[in-house]
């Protein structure tokens, strides 16, 4: 791989990781715009890590406090306290569940929806529930504290959904969570914080990888370096650009860009190509 190519992947990863706009899709674009197929599926979680260190980085205070309080409403069952535990609980039942499906639907993903046509579609239906509940769901404005285990639990198999190549995880779950009343602050960042344990167990697999050196002997030592720089920067610039941006802005030009990645998706990209992921 060289400089460049390992610096647009990095750009295209950090970018579109946390945008409701599948960052498996447009690493799947750019794969076939540079003529450059992956060596596996260890490059791409290897960049997945930079971005989780990222939003580790940027909610740290929000991490620290969710821990802290979760063990220390075992002790001492205060208010404060008791909305972090749960909140805790919420985010592992999100995961628990996301990963169960993840185990069962593994094969039938892999033999199934890893085509340019059926990537386009769930870029439209990620468009379409973008309008969906842009226009025509009132927002609501319950905070943590007012969360229950049924709302981890939809958000869990609202955030199963990702595991379709071309439907955005952090789309997935912000859509579920607005749809559920929780308010845009919350949502966002119950969102963030769910990336963290998904994206970590999903890394767990490249570790074998970075351990025998095989990924450094196919990709590259400085394209490495470069491209996990990179993907670390612009995931930092796309976190904090999208939390500015949903305070000002709508989801719909977001539905917009999907609808157009589709387009391309299908009429531009070979067809009988399947997606390594």
């Amino acid at each position: 791989m060289s400089f460049i190519e390992a610096l647009i992947f990095g750009i295209v990863q950090g970018i579109t990781e946390f945008l409701p706009i599948s960052s498996t899709a447009h690493i799947v674009i750019t794969q076939l715009l540079l003529g450059y197929e992956f060596p596996g599926f260890g490059f791409e979680i290897y960049l997945h890590i930079a971005s989780i260190l990222a939003v580790v980085i940027f909610f740290r205070q929000d991490i620290i406090e969710v821990i802290k309080g979760f063990f220390a409403f075992l002790s001492n069952r205060s208010p404060e306290n008791r909305v972090h535990f749960y909140f805790a609980l919420y985010i592992i039942v999100a995961t628990g569940i996301t990963g169960v499906l993840g185990i069962l639907l593994q094969d039938f993903i892999s033999d199934h929806l890893k085509t340019p046509p059926f990537i386009a579609l769930a870029l439209a239906m990620t468009g379409f529930f973008l309008i969906i509940i842009e226009r025509f769901h009132k927002y609501g404005n319950r905070k943590e504290k007012q969360m229950t285990f049924v709302d981890s639990i939809i958000v869990g198999l609202g955030q199963s959904l990702a595991l379709i190549p071309g439907i955005s995880r952090s789309g997935s779950t912000l859509i579920t969570a607005l749809f559920l009343g929780l308010n845009r602050d919350t949502a966002v960042r119950y969102s963030f914080l769910l990336s963290i344990p998904i994206i970590l167990g999903t890394s767990v697999l490249a570790i074998g990888d970075l351990m025998n050196g095989s990924l450094v002997a196919e990709v590259g030592t400085l394209p490495l370096i470069v491209s996990f720089i990179a993907t670390f920067i612009f995931s930092w610039l796309g976190i904090v650009w999208l939390i500015d941006f949903l305070k000002k802005s709508k989801l719909v030009y977001f539905a917009i860009y999907c609808f157009v990645a589709a387009i391309f998706v299908y009429f531009y990209l070979d067809n009988s190509i399947m997606i390594e992921l």
